[in-house]
């Protein structure tokens, strides 16, 4: 099957994360043509002047008022020429060999979406490592996603994610709730029969926030938007989406245990915790790193646990539609 690949890459107000981004993509082995569509979304720092740096790739530029990160990525997929859209974040950075091996993995065998992993590079700083830990282990809420041994039910992000034109015209594309526009797109596509796949190889170094304040907003976020989710698509519902809320009460009643002298449940934690930095310097090889990925965890069970439970009591006990108990997780078009 010919594909013909059009990057779609939503940006606001990142100049710098777009210019290493094209640095990257002019680095691609990928022999075929393709061609990349930014759409700044009302920027008040643009990103035109990076994008002209970079004339010897097939670039698109446009700019529009702000109306999300999910409404302009249909809006560059509506723009693009090609019919296989690679769906990324302006945070991300991209191997060289990165469309090659998607090229690879799509001829092998067809899916009309498909996701890939996302890594810490080398020189991401030790909160970054931190942070991509907590997001991509399967100790953590990393795992709830799915795998390699869920490969036709793996849940694509949109950092890191191709979308065929016809999936994308048959479901409409993204939402206006964010985030969890990318899970409820990939649901949708379900939907209308279409088939998911994880490559691993096509996998990209993903940034994401640069601070725990920001990090905490991004996973209570998570959180919040989950039983949103789970009430418009009650086939998905699972009792690990409950896990980081339990964690939490779990640990609150863990500290009250022991002032009665019952320790059994707070050292299972510590035990928890020791695996989690265990496992962390393997991968990273970095004492500082596995140290902060045990706060990188904790803010994100604590944040989009409580999030989570806040959701839900909105939505099940009090009854309230989504989009006026959490107005801000909505963008208007």
């Amino acid at each position: 099957m010919q594909l013909k690949f059009s990057f779609i890459i939503p940006v606001y107000n990142r100049p710098d994360e777009i210019d290493e981004l094209l640095e990257s993509l002019s680095k691609q082995t990928y022999t075929g043509p393709f061609e990349v569509v930014i759409v700044e979304d009302g920027s008040s720092v643009p990103a035109d002047q990076v994008v002209e740096k970079y004339g010897q790739l097939d670039i698109s530029y446009y700019f529009k008022e702000n109306s999300g990160p999910g409404d302009s990525r249909n809006y560059g997929m509506r723009k693009a020429k090609g019919n296989y859209f690679i769906i990324l974040d302006s945070d991300c950075i991209l191997p060289p060999q990165y469309l090659k091996a998607a090229d690879k993995a799509l001829q092998k065998k067809y899916v009309d979406c498909y996701g890939g992993p996302d890594t810490a590079h080398e020189s991401f700083t030790v909160i970054q490592k931190a942070i991509n830990y907590a997001m991509t282990s399967f100790l953590t809420t990393g795992g709830i996603r799915g795998g390699k041994k869920a490969v036709d039910k793996f849940q694509p992000r949109s950092f890191n994610m191709g979308l065929s034109k016809k999936a994308f015209e048959a479901t409409g594309g993204f939402g206006r709730v964010h985030p969890g526009e990318d899970p409820d797109l990939t649901i949708r596509v379900w939907n209308q029969g279409f088939e998911t796949m994880l490559i691993p190889e096509a996998y990209v170094f993903h940034k994401r926030r640069i601070s725990w304040k920001k990090f905490h907003i991004q996973v209570k976020k998570f959180g919040m938007v989950r039983p949103i989710l789970n009430l418009w698509h009650p086939e998905t519902v699972k009792l690990t989406y409950w896990f980081p809320t339990l964690f939490v009460f779990g640990f609150l009643g863990a500290l009250i245990l022991a002032t009665f002298s019952i320790f059994l449940p707070l050292a299972l934690y510590a035990l928890y915790y020791i695996v989690l930095f265990l496992d962390a310097f393997r991968i990273n090889k970095n004492i500082t790193v596995a140290l902060l990925s045990l706060v990188a965890v904790t803010i994100q069970f604590v944040g989009y646990g409580l999030g989570f439970l806040r959701s839900t009591f909105a939505l099940k006990v009090l009854g309230k539609e989504p989009e006026t108990a959490f107005p801000k997780l909505f963008f208007k078009i």
